[in-house]
């Protein structure tokens, strides 16, 4: 488990060292080599990291290395391509956080109903992958938020399901610990209640596999990832009109790491300012969900 090291041990640490070098030591002889290609390697990702308009003096991550939690089956967020490469808005957004401080981006599917125990355990920094903070801000501490979102009800088109009052006595599908599943078992009960059943799926190419096979009815899923899968599976399925709720996206982190997602936050509204999130965003065709727009973060900035 890496784990992150505070200024002031960070200070320590470095006075520490410095008072060590006063005499050179075989062992230090014999380590010069490997010291010296990892302060290379450290000095390349230096260059390559891009202007910040944070101070220096900022806490860092363990290593230089920024691990990202993700749903590997949840484009267009985060999903692996026809190269075999993870790739997606959420994860394309981060490699651009992550440029920016010159961090290396570690990419980490987790299954999504196991991610507060990644995230707790340590073995992630965040869950970066489509994540509602809505209801949650008591859980984790988040970033900015960046994307609008709404739970929509995904139906084959030949089903005959005009509105969610259609869906009494069918058998609806969603995620495990997702917001959908979340607000079906909450605001949004007296309406599952009429369900015949709410089949929980470990991943969404699954449930779509079952609504096509028709094992299922309807599926409860977030409208990005319905108008990626809709569109990706042909005509066969439609979104109903009705949404089950409006929410917003934004960066997880662990309850009380405001460090790490200050930075997080601060780069996210350059990359606003730059244009780089807006293309991002017309590159995965959400670009009209995007809520951090270039006068919102200017805003942030204090800009």
């Amino acid at each position: 488990m890496k784990k992150r090291i505070g200024l002031v041990v960070c200070a320590a640490l470095m006075a520490a060292a410095l008072s060590a070098c006063g005499g050179a030591t075989a062992a230090q002889d014999a380590s010069g080599s490997a010291g010296e290609a990892k302060e290379e390697a450290k000095g390349e990702a230096s260059d390559k990291a891009e202007e910040s308009s944070l101070p220096d003096d900022v806490p860092e991550v363990a290593d230089g290395v920024l691990t990202v939690g993700f749903d590997a089956e949840y484009p267009p967020y985060g999903y692996m391509d026809d190269n075999g490469e993870y790739t997606g808005f959420d994860l394309e957004l981060a490699d651009a956080v992550c440029a920016r401080y010159g961090w290396k981006l570690e990419k980490k599917p987790i299954n999504w109903d196991s991610k507060d125990m990644e995230l707790n355990s340590g073995s992630i920094d965040c869950i970066w992958n489509g994540f509602t903070m809505n209801g949650r801000e008591e859980e984790y501490t988040f970033s900015v938020p960046y994307v609008d979102n709404s739970q929509v009800i995904v139906v084959s088109k030949d089903s005959g399901i005009k509105d969610l009052a259609g869906l009494s006595g069918k058998i609806v599908g969603v995620q495990a610990a997702s917001a959908a599943l979340d607000l079906l078992n909450g605001d949004q009960k007296a309406l599952s209640d009429t369900f015949a059943s709410l089949n929980q799926f470990a991943d969404y190419n699954t449930a779509f596999t079952e609504l096509q096979a028709g094992a299922l009815d309807a599926l409860a899923i977030d409208v990005g990832v319905a108008k990626y899968q809709i569109n990706s599976r042909g005509e066969g399925f439609v979104m109903l009109d009705e949404t089950l709720n409006t929410e917003q996206y934004a960066v997880g982190f662990k309850k009380g790491d405001e460090p790490i997602a200050d930075l997080v936050n601060n780069a996210l509204c350059e990359l606003a300012v730059d244009g780089t999130v807006n293309k991002l965003a017309e590159k995965y065709e959400i670009a009209d969900m995007v809520s951090l727009t270039p006068d919102v973060a200017k805003g942030i900035l204090g800009q």
